[in-house]
């Protein structure tokens, strides 16, 4: 799972990227200081299973505190984008190309409206931004299929090609699925057995909703401790109701895991509060960490970048977390409950069988579900935190 982080220059990306992730990367104030794609991992939370098993569980990857586990994810930071970056501006056509293997985009949006669109110091409009991105995903996305679509739609309908099956073939280096190009045919009523009939508007009305089916995106309201930025997010939510948007302070949860990893305060990702460790921190530490906790934690529960990507993978993108776990909960090495594999939800036992190696799936028997200690078969539905113990001849 590749989740890209996008937005115009200097709204706070590599902000966002470091403070998820831990990664070293440049974060300046100056536009385009991302030139190649940053990759890094960040995670989601999952209520722990371990404790409702009463054992201590050891992960692979990731961590848990007893309470939480932090399952792996990977994030993508690329370079910003400007208007015309369809056509090839700024370094538009780099980082669309970079995009295309994201599952999903969290579009980070400078909400205190100090950067301008081209990312300079100035006065910003949030709500423009995020229409001038919408517009660069939409005709990027309308321009890889217009390089193609006329002999493809020809192709199509003169051989009786299964229309679906085809578009997904052309378009796999964009995450198309048969199943999205299918439900798009039916929402929008086009004809699949007609394509070169289609109009212009056709096509842009196709191209814009599959963009938005297999590129999902929420927005992440960054630097929402800035003056003005709180009116800024009320016009948003305003003006896309029908949007995710999240509130956050990138700068804030940097700042609190980098002190957390000097060892001046105990804080976990996605907590809102920390516990200063006496005669650790300055005075002028203590100041700068007592207004976190004041101006953001206390006013909006969190920082807000934890709970942006357990909201992209779990409520946009619809995963579950699945344990394998076998009768005695621990691998052959002794090691309890060592991973957690996010599934797309509706994964069945077999696909989980599968997810974890070919000829697990190939001799799939059954599968035991940890709690009820009961069997079930190849197609019986997953549900998020499952434990599955599979089977094989």
């Amino acid at each position: 799972m590749l989740l890209g982080l996008i937005g115009k220059p200097s709204c706070g990306k590599s902000t966002f990227f470091k403070a998820a992730t831990l990664s070293d990367v440049l974060i300046a104030s100056y536009p385009f200081a991302t030139i190649e794609p940053n990759h890094g991992i960040g995670y989601v939370r999952v209520q722990a299973l371990c404790k409702e098993l009463g054992v201590k569980c050891n992960p692979r990857t990731g961590f848990c505190t007893g309470e939480t586990r932090f399952v792996p994810v990977e994030l993508m930071d690329v370079a910003g984008l400007v208007e015309g970056a369809s056509e090839g501006k700024g370094l538009g056509n780099k980082f669309l190309d970079d995009l295309r293997q994201a599952d999903m985009f969290i579009q980070i949006v400078d909400i205190s409206g100090t950067t301008d669109t081209e990312g300079k110091e100035g006065e910003g409009n949030p709500i423009e931004d995020v229409k001038m991105l919408e517009k660069e995903l939409n005709k990027w996305y309308r321009g890889i299929f217009e390089k193609v679509w006329e002999k493809l739609s020809r192709t199509i309908q003169s051989t009786k090609q299964d229309f679906a099956k085809s578009v997904a073939k052309q378009f796999s280096g964009l995450r198309v699925k048969e199943e999205d190009v299918k439900s798009i045919l039916i929402k929008l009523k086009l004809d699949p057995e007609n394509p070169v009939s289609w109009s212009e508007e056709d096509l842009s009305n196709f191209t814009e909703t599959l963009r938005h089916s297999t590129k999902p995106m929420l927005i992440a309201a960054n630097k929402v401790d800035k003056p003005g930025a709180e009116e800024n997010l009320k016009k948003l939510q305003s003006e896309f109701p029908n949007m995710l948007i999240i509130p956050c302070s990138a700068d804030s949860e940097l700042s609190l895991r980098q002190a957390a990893e000097a060892g001046l305060i105990r804080y976990t990702q996605g907590e809102n509060s920390f516990e200063i460790i006496k005669g650790k921190a300055s005075e002028k530490q203590k100041e700068a960490l007592e207004s976190i906790q004041k101006n953001v934690l206390d006013k909006f529960a969190s920082t807000g970048v934890q709970e942006i990507l357990d909201k992209a993978v779990f409520d946009l993108l619809k995963y579950i977390a699945i344990f394998p776990a076998g009768s005695k909960l621990a691998d052959s090495k002794g090691n309890v409950l060592p991973d957690c594999f996010l599934l797309k939800g509706g994964s069945t036992a077999l696909d989980f069988a599968y997810s974890l190696h070919t000829d697990i799936g190939d001799k799939f028997v059954k599968a035991i579900d940890v709690r009820t200690k009961q069997p079930v078969g190849k197609n019986h539905e997953l549900k998020h935190r499952d434990g599955i113990e599979i089977m094989t001849s």
